[in-house]
């Protein structure tokens, strides 16, 4: 913006000097357009070559070939055509259509610092708005100052330079949605990086927006299975609630949250895996894995490799979210995984040290614990007025040696409505899923349990607590009665069967089985070597014996006490058989 003594003026630039005539144009337009003489000046611009560029103040007049063709583009895009008449239509559009004096506002680039560019000029700029920088880099405002606007890029910030020109777009951050997304791996502006061709998006939403009210909201009383019996029997998570995964690195979380997505096949939910500074080879393994066994039809990847700028790094959850929210509002019910949240908070602390923002403890900036709030809670259970979709939320957030007190672990744990923890020592000892049965919760409970689920389960987290102290204050004694050493066996036995492989999680009806198996002691003398055989063993002679309580259990998630008594009785039966089998083999 140019000013002097407080006058307002216009610059042209051209390659060619103006005529008489055409100076006279100019002047006309300028007082009637300004109301008021409006001095002129012309500068010499050897790139402009197929017309000119006439800036008044923050307004800018685009006259070169670029400029009419972007404003022909834009008069396209606020055409509404029916399925049928968009050719007839962009015919007349084309024919009609003449270019007109309409005011741009644009700026001018300051400085480039990494990924960071400060723009001058844009005065009208919002908080949040995507601004188009020559050559085609887009970046979002992030930050208002009285002397201009910080951006971050979101491309190459080398190809940004200092006094290149850049323009609003008038549009805040948006993420492209639709079905087209389900089954392929995107960045986080929705650009397809799988190779399998354009996505034709559905619509459009905005990547940050406010969280569902109180009124909007209902309780969350339905199961989201995780297909672990480690967590669904004793750390239920529910639909619409967050479920925080914490642990040190290497620990298997990753692994629950995969399990959670391939659990969701056939149940009609829809599920979004965020990637955030991962390596993009463990990313694509990840999605073969998930379309190997099927998952990828209802899932969709959203990936933010570690090579990518902090920017990309920092909108990425944003973004999942936002096609998340898009099935959620269509009464869906929708899983979303952030692979992890650590990093996102490194991408938003590096790019607030770049905008010069005061830092904080262990040098976070003071908004950080905003960062994660905003986003998580836009996941609810939303009212039958709304169409009753859900979003449930499962964070993931890295320690480092299982110091859960850490500045972004507190944060994330004080916003979410509990967390499974993981821990290294039992993950090294072989219990996978290294469940903490300790530090573990959920705050929803048994609201977001089967009935079924509920009445198997019974005490086995007091069980296994009970377990864990009388396994500490034993280890050092050599003389044992023998009711607790049945204890140890008994809490030995529970924790074996609660060991799972990778990608196979289990269903309800199997789940309510082992667990009413197990609280009645039927497995208390099954070695210990052997449990992984007898639970395979007994869930195949149950689904072949008691066809019809399998599904029942399934479809109805209640388990009468004739239901029960039948599981029991074969339980005891195939006990028999196994015992027998085992000395056989002897």
């Amino acid at each position: 913006m140019r000013a002097d003594r407080g006058r307002l003026t216009a610059q042209l630039r051209s390659a060619d000097e103006p005529t008489a005539e055409q100076l006279r144009r100019f002047d006309q337009f300028l007082s009637h357009k300004y109301k008021r003489k409006v001095p002129l000046h012309w500068e010499f611009d050897q790139a402009l070559q197929d017309g000119f560029r006439l800036q008044v103040g923050s307004d800018v007049y685009d006259w070169t070939l670029d400029g009419r063709v972007r404003q022909f583009q834009d008069y396209l895009r606020r055409l509404q055509p029916g399925e049928n008449d968009i050719l007839p239509l962009m015919r007349q559009a084309v024919e009609s259509w003449e270019p007109s004096p309409l005011p741009e506002e644009m700026g001018e680039v300051l400085t480039v610092d990494s990924s960071i560019a400060t723009v001058g000029g844009l005065a009208h700029a919002q908080y949040g708005e995507i601004l188009v920088f020559e050559g085609g880099v887009k970046g979002m405002v992030q930050d208002l100052r009285p002397d201009g606007l910080s951006c971050i890029l979101f491309g190459d910030g080398e190809e940004v330079r200092a006094g290149s020109m850049v323009r609003r777009t008038l549009k805040t951050a948006g993420m492209p949605v639709g079905d087209g997304f389900l089954g392929r791996v995107v960045d986080a502006l929705g650009v397809p990086v799988d190779g399998k061709g354009p996505i034709r998006p559905e619509g459009y939403r905005p990547i940050e927006n406010p969280a569902p009210g109180i009124l909007d909201r209902q309780p969350v009383n339905a199961p989201m299975e995780t297909g672990l019996l480690a967590i669904d029997s004793m750390f239920p998570i529910g639909r619409g609630q967050r479920e925080l995964i914490i642990g040190d690195r290497q620990t298997g979380k990753t692994a629950i949250a995969l399990d959670t997505i391939l659990n969701q096949k056939g149940k009609d939910v829809i599920c979004v895996y965020v990637a955030i500074g991962q390596k993009t080879s463990s990313v694509a393994q990840l999605a073969e894995n998930l379309a190997r066994r099927g998952a990828m039809e209802y899932t969709a990847v959203i990936t933010a490799p570690a090579g990518v700028s902090p920017a990309l790094q920092y909108i990425a959850p944003y973004a999942g979210c936002a096609l998340a929210e898009h099935y959620m509002h269509q009464g869906e019910d929708v899983l979303i995984v952030y692979d992890d949240l650590s990093k996102h908070a490194i991408a938003y602390r590096a790019l607030s040290l770049l905008l010069e923002r005061s830092p904080g403890r262990e040098a976070y900036p003071g908004d950080v614990f905003y960062l994660h709030s905003r986003l998580l809670e836009r996941s609810a259970h939303l009212s039958d007025e709304l169409g009753g979709g859900s979003m449930t939320a499962l964070p993931i957030v890295e320690t480092q040696a299982g110091d859960v007190s850490a500045y972004i672990p507190t944060n994330i744990i004080s916003i979410t409505d509990g967390q499974i923890f993981l821990e290294s020592d039992l993950f090294f000892a072989g219990q996978r899923p290294a469940v903490n049965v300790g530090l573990s919760v959920s705050r929803v409970g048994g609201d977001a349990q089967t009935k079924a689920m509920k009445s198997a389960a019974g005490a086995i987290r007091l069980e296994l607590a009970q377990y864990r102290e009388m396994e500490v204050f034993t280890q050092f004694s050599s003389d044992l009665d023998e009711t607790t050493r049945r204890q140890l066996a008994y809490g030995q036995g529970l924790m074996r069967l609660l060991r799972q492989p990778q990608y196979a999680p289990l269903s309800q009806h199997q789940q309510v089985i082992l667990l009413t198996a197990a609280m009645d002691r039927v497995m208390q003398d099954v070695p210990l070597n052997r449990m992984d055989g007898f639970r395979t063993g007994l869930l195949a002679h149950l689904e072949e014996e008691a066809p019809d309580l399998c599904a029942r259990i399934d479809q109805t998630g209640t388990l009468s006490q004739d239901d029960r008594e039948e599981i029991l009785d074969l339980s005891r039966e195939y006990l028999a058989r196994f015992r027998d089998g085992g000395k056989q083999g002897g």
